[in-house]
């Protein structure tokens, strides 16, 4: 399933910045970054729920927001892009 990840940390705090980071290490070593605060995720259920642990023992859940979308792969479904990203598409040929 495709998960988007989208996370909004208070950095106004010392503390605050360090979670940030840590936030951001947590998803860029499982998916690709689409935007500043928004991942891209291709995972199983296994795998879903071990991201979102890792996550939520990261974030002040008083402080920060965490936004985790499970979308499952249904006929017909399709991401537009539009502007400079150009993302990497999972499903398609590996060419090296």
């Amino acid at each position: 399933m495709l998960v988007l990840v989208c996370y909004d940390v208070s950095t106004e705090s010392r503390e605050g910045r360090r979670r940030l980071r840590r936030v951001a290490r947590v998803c860029e070593g499982i998916g690709q970054r689409v935007q500043k605060s928004v991942f891209e995720c291709q995972l199983d259920i296994a795998k879903f729920e071990a991201l979102e642990r890792a996550l939520l023992a990261e974030i002040d859940p008083k402080a920060d927001c965490l936004r985790l979308y499970r979308i499952p792969q249904t006929r017909g479904f399709e991401v537009l892009e539009h502007g400079a990203f150009v993302a990497v598409d999972f499903d398609g040929p590996l060419v090296l």
